[in-house]
């Protein structure tokens, strides 16, 4: 593998990955326009949108996975029919059907995003794409845990916000950022037990994310070219085209010695002086 090769594969997610795992940065704009779409529009046609952006999110996470063709496949499939059958489930009109549909989106952007952050953590290499998976598992938890408060709105008689605020995809994925960054404006507020719980998870979980996954690769972090040239050196000593520091500095102290040792191996030990008589011999 020559050097060039092994720097365009670090400029696009480091060595030794494999094909798609340079493709975060696209699902990050597809979780952006996700959101905006759902957050500027209530009608059904942006709903079913959203749904088919979930799963061309997961299906990217299943591309930049390490699983055989074989499993992606079989996943892939699992959540086009388990996508369909949600839709239909909550095109009947019921809130049972509605909040069964939540779920199966939450569990789709759960799976999603444990592919992504194992995704991340195996990469050699620290580089802009693992940013943007690192950014895209953020906005996947807010979501995920926005489809959590939706279905148990659905699923529960009682209202889910206290004083009977207005409870649809925008105010749940609104007060699902707010919790997940732990901005805690008060406008909306969980009313029972059970969201209030959720809600502390989803804080807990934000934060313990910024704090360690982030905060570790942005320390971390390593420019493109760093990368490619730090990656092309280890392929090259790999290869035995370049010697390791050890073997460098050991030959270095071997010529040393030799300069210093009278009579080198091979050579007469003897050289004609200024008068003609012999001298020791210096290597």
């Amino acid at each position: 593998m020559t050097a060039a090769s092994l720097a365009r594969r670090a400029a696009s997610g480091g060595a030794g990955s494999p094909p798609g795992s340079g493709r975060f940065g696209l699902m990050l704009l597809v979780l952006i326009s996700t959101y905006l779409l759902s957050a500027f529009s209530l009608s059904k046609v942006a709903e079913t949108a959203q749904v088919v952006l979930f799963v061309v999110v997961l299906l990217l996470a299943l591309r930049t996975s390490r699983l055989s063709r074989r499993r992606t496949m079989v996943l892939a499939a699992v959540a086009v029919i388990g996508t369909a059958a949600a839709g239909a489930a909550a095109a009947v009109g019921t809130d049972t059907g509605t909040g069964l549909a939540q779920l199966w989106q939450a569990l789709v952007l759960l799976v999603a995003a444990v592919f992504i952050v194992r995704r991340v953590l195996a990469r050699p290499t620290v580089t802009i794409q693992s940013i943007y998976g690192a950014l895209s598992a953020y906005l996947i938890i807010g979501l995920m845990f926005a489809a959590v408060y939706a279905a148990m709105s659905h699923l529960s008689t009682a209202p889910f916000f206290v004083d009977g605020e207005q409870a649809n995809t925008q105010t749940f994925q609104y007060f699902s950022f707010t919790t997940l960054t732990t901005l805690g404006y008060g406008d909306f507020t969980a009313a029972g037990s059970g969201g209030r719980a959720i809600a502390v998870m989803e804080a807990v979980a934000g934060q313990v994310f910024l704090a360690t996954l982030v905060a570790r690769l942005v320390a971390a972090f390593r420019a493109p070219a760093e990368a490619q040239r730090r990656d092309g050196a280890e392929a090259q000593r790999r290869d035995g085209k370049v010697p390791s520091g050890g073997t460098a500095r050991r030959r270095l102290a071997k010529r040393r010695a030799a300069v210093l040792t009278p009579g080198a191996p091979g050579r007469s030990g003897r050289r004609p002086g200024a008068d003609g008589r012999s001298l020791p011999r210096y290597r």
